[in-house]
């Protein structure tokens, strides 16, 4: 299973590149795991809606030159589905079972994801109603995909 995780902007905080990268080396047993990072644009204090309408554009642009055809894509949105760790983890499983072997995981910058990214996304997840930073929510998806992967292999470390 090869899975890429398309996300906009840099980690800085040591804190997070070190919980990345923990979560990165225990799911090399799993499945080749690519992280990119799309520039993300700075956002005026004050940005107008028309404003804010340019920058997701921009940086969904980004985002889909890195998505390929062959590529099943779930975007990280609040108006998607929410699953259980079990579910996500059937959801992965399901995945690989019919040759969906190419998983991009997509996650916006503080904006959101643009319409154009929404559009071609195959499937819209939520983890939870709440707003979480797009930094931090690396951290969170690559927990849950890493648990999903201990559950499909009846490992021990989901409770």
């Amino acid at each position: 299973m090869n899975i890429s995780l398309i996300t906009v902007g840099k980690i800085k905080e040591k804190y997070l590149k070190d919980a990345i990268e923990e979560y990165f080396k225990r799911l090399s047993r799993y499945c080749k795991l690519d992280i990119i990072e799309i520039p993300d644009e700075k956002t005026p204090d004050n940005a107008s809606p028309k404003e804010e309408l340019q920058i997701k554009t921009r940086e969904g642009e980004g985002i889909l030159k890195h998505i390929k055809d062959n590529m099943f894509v779930v975007a990280l949105d609040l108006k998607g589905k929410m699953l259980s760790s079990e579910e996500l983890a059937d959801f992965i499983k399901d995945l690989g079972v019919r040759g969906d072997s190419n998983i991009a995981f997509i996650i916006g910058g503080s904006l959101g994801l643009s319409s154009e990214v929404l559009s071609r996304a195959n499937y819209k997840l939520c983890f939870s109603k709440m707003t979480f930073p797009h930094q931090l929510m690396r951290v969170i998806l690559l927990e849950q995909v890493y648990r999903g992967y201990r559950i499909i292999n009846g490992e021990p470390y989901h409770k």
